[in-house]
Formats: C-alpha cells, structure tokens, sequence
C-alpha cells in the first residue's frame, strides 16, 4: 500500500461546466451568497468565501447550451460545501427556502448534518455542517459509526 497523503492536504476548489453562466452565477452567488471574484466574460466566473480567490469556478467553454448526463452515466455525484457553523448550515436552509429551491434530502450522519439539492445545471450540491471529532459516534474498538437519519429541518432552522 502506498504512503497516505499528509493529513492537511484538502480539496481546494470545484470547476463545474455549465450551460448558462449567468443562471449559475445567479444560484452560487445570488442563493448560496458566494460572492464573485473574478468573471472572463461570458464564458468563465470564479466565486468563493471570504474573499480567497475561487472555491467554485463555472465555465461554459465546452457545455454551453449543453444538458445534464442522463441517470447511468460516470460524472460527479454531488459538490460538498462545509460551513463552519450549524448556524451558517440553516442561514443556507433559509437561503434555500427564500429562493424556492426545493431539497432532494435532508440527513443527520451523526458526524455532520447535511441538505442535497440539485444546482440549476443538475449538479449535485451537498451543504453540510460537521461536528467535532471528539463528538462523532464511535464503536467500542474507536471506528466512526456513521448514520443516515432524517435531518429535523425546523430544528435547523431554529438555529438561523
């Protein structure tokens, strides 16, 4: 088996291709609240939090126009987003509800608290809370005991 990878080492950004920029721009950053950074005209736009360069980048170089893969095809199943905060995860909820956009899912894992939806491309998005390490379930021999549970979404939203 090779040596793992440095513990530090996270995933930095996503690249989605989409089929309207300003549709995606207006769901990223119009619904979610990532502001925009930098746009290359009509065909490329880099968005993130608090200012780093890019945590999401959306072009249409080779899918403008273009559809969703059909059910059955490789591809991304779903763009995580981690918010620091239960609190940040039911202002996204909020967001969410204010904008009209319906959720596939709801889930309580034990180790985080998470909402699936589809962005308008059809991508799957993943907004999601994790609690400490120290506070994830664990069995007797200290292996996670992950769980999928309907996540209480009023609950949340009490947070927001």
């Amino acid at each position: 088996m090779a040596d793992p990878v440095a513990p530090g080492t996270r995933i930095g950004h996503v690249h989605l291709k989409v089929a309207d920029l300003d549709r995606a721009i207006a769901f990223y950053s119009g619904v979610l609240g990532f502001e925009l950074q930098q746009k290359y005209g009509a065909q490329a736009a880099f968005l993130s939090a608090g200012g780093y360069h890019h945590h999401i980048g959306l072009n249409t170089w080779e899918s403008l126009g273009g559809t969703p893969p059909p059910p059955g095809h490789t591809g991304l199943y779903h763009t995580a987003i981690l918010y620091p905060t239960r609190r940040d995860l039911a202002d996204a909820l909020r967001r969410l509800r204010a904008a009209g956009i319906p959720l596939d899912g709801a889930s309580e894992h034990g180790v985080s608290q998470a909402l699936y939806l589809r962005d308008p491309d059809g991508n799957g998005v993943e907004l999601y809370w994790d609690r400490a390490p120290e506070d994830w379930p664990r069995d007797a021999e200290g292996g996670l005991t992950m769980v999928t549970r309907r996540l209480d979404l009023d609950d949340l939203l009490t947070e927001a």
